[in-house]
């Protein structure tokens, strides 16, 4: 399969774990997360409007070097905002967000996605666009006029393609997919940029719970690789498994970062959620398993 390039604007298994940030949990008050000095990204700050309505109130966010960041929080409480921003797709009313040392706003596009990639909570495929099309469009950070398509833009769109499992998919049309098969073509798109940090937004949307954990293993090999992902999930129990630095959001703010033996507790999951719940250990991994406890469920009922 040869794949061309789509000029198009900038795109929107368990195993060892990665460095875990800090010991515990931080309060909303404080930076949230490692010393600022080793951070590739990380928000100042930050406050993030609508219109005249603040979705995210002077936030300070360190995203750990290396690590496989997941924010976790209740419906609107400001995560996909955040991720947007930390994307450079929403500027800040006030405050910043500092990609390797500098204001993100002051990259020129192409640079800023060749350092940063971004797969967004919806995205719309241009009709007609092959599988392999579409994933070629994350190559477009790295073409130039003295530079075009090359055998490393083939290669990663072909890695790209096979990592998420829909390289026989490659000569279909997009919409032709159902929606789990769209979304394992979007990712593909982001893991072809092959940019050293990675923003998701809820990245297992669409997909049966086999497709999920394939996708979250993809993942966390890349963290093992050395990539630095973020991403939106809205599964707590995914969030401890595949995590190593957790970020817990309510209303805006931050109210607790950590390793996820430190954040995903019992009490804070009544606190962001309104959950009745407690937390064991997972059987299969160890790390936190939040079971809910205010249910009308109890053992096994037959009937209609």
């Amino acid at each position: 399969m040869t794949t061309q390039p789509c000029p198009s604007p900038e795109p929107s298994r368990t195993a060892a774990r990665g460095p875990d940030g800090p010991s515990g949990p931080t309060s909303a008050s404080g930076p949230h997360g490692p010393d600022t000095a080793d951070a590739r990204l990380r928000a100042e700050a930050l406050t993030l409007r609508y219109g005249r309505r603040t979705v995210v109130e002077d936030l300070d966010l360190v995203v750990p070097p290396g690590s496989f960041t997941v924010v976790i929080g209740p419906n609107a409480c400001g995560k996909s905002t955040l991720l947007r921003s930390l994307a450079r797709l929403l500027p800040p009313a006030s405050g910043t967000v500092v990609l390797d040392g500098r204001d993100i706003a002051a990259y020129p596009p192409k640079e800023a996605a060749r350092r940063l990639g971004l797969l967004p909570q919806t995205a719309a495929a241009p009709e007609g666009i092959t599988v392999a099309e579409l994933a070629s469009r994350g190559r477009y950070a790295h073409q130039r006029v003295l530079r075009q398509w090359s055998r490393a833009d083939e290669r990663a769109v072909l890695d790209a393609l096979a990592a998420t499992g829909v390289a026989d998919l490659a000569a279909r049309r997009v919409e032709e997919l159902s929606g789990g098969q769209r979304q394992r073509v979007w990712i593909a798109m982001v893991l072809a940029q092959e940019t050293p940090l990675v923003l998701l937004d809820e990245p297992t949307t669409y997909l049966d719970i086999a497709h999920q954990i394939e996708v979250l293993n993809l993942l966390h090999d890349l963290h093992r690789r050395g990539r630095t992902v973020v991403a939106v999930l809205h599964d707590l129990n995914h969030a401890a498994r595949y995590a190593s630095h957790v970020v817990a959001m309510r209303d805006g703010r931050i109210v607790a970062s950590g390793a996820p033996k430190d954040t995903i507790t019992s009490g804070l999951v009544d606190e962001v959620f309104g959950l009745p719940n407690v937390v064991i250990p997972d059987p299969e991994t160890g790390t936190p398993l939040v079971v809910p406890t205010d249910t009308r469920v109890r053992g096994t009922e037959t009937g209609a």
